[in-house]
């Protein structure tokens, strides 16, 4: 018997429009000041007008923090905690990117109890419980509005995790409406890391679970079948949705079924070149899904024909070979670099990118095949 244990936020709402209900939402709760978490860009492309007229109807008053930075330094996060806790918030909304949410995710946190962040990175370690929190992303990728997880660029360059529970928000919102329109690049970065959520959620070696593998599964078929529609015509509001949809049915996957060395890999690269996350994963994805092949080869021959409908009835090793090829393939066809030599790495830089990722040890504990520096070097210079 399988035994396992399942964790997710704790509703969704998905519904064209759903952002200008954040208000009504928060205002249940009984919060009268908000502090809503979000970029510069999402304020200038009036992504963000929809909630803060919700809030006013609300009679909510709002505190606004605008200065996330991708990859969200630690640092920016104490900064807005300091400003934040100045005005005596209740409540925490963030509609964004993965950054943006992270960063919210955290603020709620540490808002609401006296741990300093330093001793929350890691698995399970955080203390107390948040502020109210409701996250409306404007990517379809990262499913961090259903996952425990807060990724922190900590000194110059390095990722750290901090994971918990108490990350989860109350509300997820999706509404298509924030996605359409986004960069093609943009949509095919986000949506190959979505697609990483759920390959290395249903090949996790640890905790892998029948739950987990039929999100992993329908997440895969929505993303297969709508990426390219998403990035080449961009106002379709169908495949936008369907989109966000895979993006959070992946989050929730790997929130349980955790993911391993794509992410490991991946990591380095956005700490030292500032390469977007999606991105990052999908220049190293084809390279480790090669590398994991002969511990792995049954189930990518599953996932296969999901993916790519064209490799159905196949053999199953031909089904495994052709999801790697076809992931080589699908980068460059949505427009996305194909090399890490396209964003500035090197021969030179390999030994540093090896070592930095085989410390992140909470992600490649999970990977199907061992992972050694040899193998991460050998696979940074394939995709090089």
């Amino acid at each position: 018997m399988m035994s396992f244990r399942f964790q997710t936020t704790r509703s969704v709402l998905a519904e064209v429009g759903a952002t200008a209900k954040i208000g009504e939402i928060m205002a249940a709760r009984g919060c009268q000041k908000i502090a809503f978490v979000t970029d510069e860009i999402i304020l200038k492309l009036g992504l963000a007008d929809a909630a803060l007229d919700g809030f006013r109807k609300a009679g909510l008053e709002v505190w606004t923090f605008a200065d996330v930075q991708p990859d969200p330094p630690e640092a920016v996060i104490l900064t807005a905690v300091e400003q934040a806790r100045a005005e005596n918030i209740d409540g925490v909304v963030s509609v964004g990117g993965g950054s943006s949410l992270d960063t919210a995710k955290l603020i709620a946190m540490l808002l609401n109890t006296d741990q300093p962040i330093s001793e929350m990175y890691g698995v399970n370690l955080v203390q107390g419980e948040r502020l109210p929190l409701v996250l409306a992303p404007t990517t379809a990728g990262t499913g961090s509005e259903v996952t425990p997880i807060s990724i922190v660029t900590t000194g110059a360059n390095e990722k750290r995790g901090v994971v918990a529970p108490q990350l989860l928000p109350d509300f997820a919102i999706l509404d298509a409406e924030l996605t359409v329109g986004l960069p093609a690049q943009v949509t095919a970065a986000t949506g190959i890391d979505a697609m990483v959520h759920a390959i290395e959620a249903f090949t996790s070696k640890r905790l892998k679970n029948v739950v987990s593998d039929c999100l992993a599964k329908q997440a895969l078929k929505l993303l297969g079948q709508n990426i390219r529609k998403a990035c080449f015509t961009p106002q379709n509001k169908a495949a936008r949705n369907d989109m966000l949809m895979g993006s959070m049915l992946a989050g929730m996957a790997f929130t349980n079924a955790p993911v391993a060395a794509v992410h490991a890999l991946a990591y380095p690269l956005g700490g030292h070149f500032h390469v977007p996350h999606g991105l990052s994963n999908a220049l190293v994805l084809p390279y480790v899904l090669e590398y994991n092949l002969p511990e792995a080869q049954q189930m990518y021959a599953e996932l296969a024909p999901i993916i790519f409908p064209e490799l159905a009835g196949k053999p199953g090793a031909v089904r495994a070979e052709g999801m790697i090829n076809g992931f080589q393939k699908l980068g460059p066809e949505l427009g996305m670099p194909s090399q890490l030599s396209d964003v500035g790495v090197s021969h030179n830089n390999l030994p540093m990118l090896a070592e930095d990722a085989m410390k992140q040890e909470r992600l490649l504990i999970n990977n199907p095949r061992e992972m050694t520096y040899e193998a991460a070097r050998d696979i940074y210079a394939k995709a090089l």
